[in-house]
């Protein structure tokens, strides 16, 4: 049985995969999520959606990623952190079902298996600002089991605009 780490993590090597090499989505999918996944379908599907999801919405994640990296290119920021930006700013936005803080922590923890040793450090710095600053907007839109933590989310928003 996989997990949704190693769905997140074979979804980060797709979204590396697609940004080095430009291929085709459908080709990447199957070489990278549905062959090692192919035992545990659920956990396939939670990674060929999150994938897709997050190619859709690249170019808002970009703009996104780009008004909170400060001092950074996006094009300068390394293809792995990019691609886990990428991936958690989509869940943000897109995954209601997925509390906030998994996705900052997961993207974290494969920062650190995958990327530099700074690049934990470099990624929960933009992606906590990423989530306060869509949490200000309105545009977490979060149900269920993705509601947990957002007491805190909205307390420490509160508290930064207040400071």
């Amino acid at each position: 049985m996989s997990t949704r780490r190693e769905a997140r993590e074979q979804v980060m090597k797709a979204l590396y995969a697609h940004d080095q090499a430009d291929g085709s989505p459908e080709q990447i999918v199957h070489t990278l999520i549905r062959n090692p996944l192919a035992n545990d379908p659920p956990t396939r599907d939670f990674a060929e959606r999150l994938f897709r999801d997050t190619l859709d919405t690249v170019p808002e994640a970009d703009r996104i990623i780009e008004r909170h990296a400060e001092n950074w290119d996006l094009h300068r920021i390394a293809a792995v952190d990019r691609a886990l930006l990428r991936m958690a700013t989509t869940e943000l936005l897109r995954c209601a079902e997925i509390p906030p803080k998994v996705s900052v922590d997961e993207a974290i923890e494969i920062a650190k298996k995958y990327s530099t040793p700074r690049s934990g450090t470099f990624i929960n710095g933009v992606i906590d600002a990423i989530l306060l600053d869509l949490h200000a907007q309105g545009r977490l839109s979060k149900t269920g089991r993705g509601r947990i933590g957002m007491d805190s989310i909205r307390e420490r928003a509160e508290s930064s605009s207040s400071a």
